[in-house]
């Protein structure tokens, strides 16, 4: 899965994750810690589902921000929306910024 996980992050411009299982998961957070880290550059990251993502995001908040485990910024790595099309839209306001997509 390592293999499949660098060339997976590599060539992203984005990461558009829809509800799923451990998988999804382990990459989710894979990304999140790249970017938080530092060790790759900024993509936009975006839950697509709401409703699906509630509960890991709520207990993120109290188990981890409130426990100083991570900082407010970190939760701003991702978005989180309902629609495919909110998802575009999140990337497209995303690279209409300048210095976008670097560390």
């Amino acid at each position: 899965f390592f293999c499949r996980k660098v060339m997976f992050l590599k060539y992203a411009k984005a990461s558009v994750i829809f509800p799923g299982g451990f998988g999804t998961m382990d990459e989710f957070f894979e990304t999140i810690t790249l970017i938080q880290t530092q060790r790759i550059g900024k993509v936009p990251v975006v839950l697509v589902g709401g409703a699906y993502w509630k509960g890991l995001i709520d207990w993120v908040k109290k188990s981890m921000l409130n426990a100083d485990r991570i900082l407010e910024e970190d939760m701003d790595i991702f978005s989180i929306v309902d629609e495919p099309s909110e998802a575009a839209q999140v990337i497209k306001d995303f690279y209409s910024k300048p210095m976008q997509g670097t560390v």
